[in-house]
């Protein structure tokens, strides 16, 4: 997986709307050919080279690797879903809740996006983790 080095940090590099789209299809689907990946978009369909230099792009970017077939790739994910999405959340508090997990929690109850119930269950489970410390 390529990462960047950014002040003594590693972290992920972000992606495109479609590298995030191809990701999912990545994810969902397992290994494809570029043409397998082509059938799955929608219509208006992109052109194959279109898709192909998209799927480079991830390769370079450390997302997915291939297996060669004669003259042909097939191409898998090297990151999971799991792994992306929580690195893009700790992004996400850093740049638009000052690094704060505790305003990002707050944003969520303050929208009625956590049910106390949730809460309940959050709480729980920090509970259990330093219980486990």
């Amino acid at each position: 997986m390529q990462r960047k080095i950014n002040q003594n940090r590693i972290e992920m590099e972000k992606l495109t709307k479609k590298e995030d789209e191809l990701m999912n299809l990545f994810w969902d689907k397992g290994p494809m050919f570029v043409k397998d990946i082509l059938d799955l978009m929608p219509e208006p369909k992109p052109h194959f080279n279109t898709v192909s230099t998209m799927v480079r792009m991830l390769e370079s970017k450390g997302f997915v690797s291939h297996k060669a077939y004669g003259n042909t790739y097939q191409y898998y994910a090297t990151v999971q879903r799991s792994d992306f999405g929580r690195k893009s959340l700790k992004n996400i508090i850093k740049e638009y809740f000052n690094n704060s997990y505790t305003n990002a929690v707050s944003a969520l109850v303050d929208d009625g996006e956590l049910s106390s119930d949730e809460i309940k269950d959050l709480l729980q489970q920090i509970e259990n983790q330093n219980a486990q410390s």
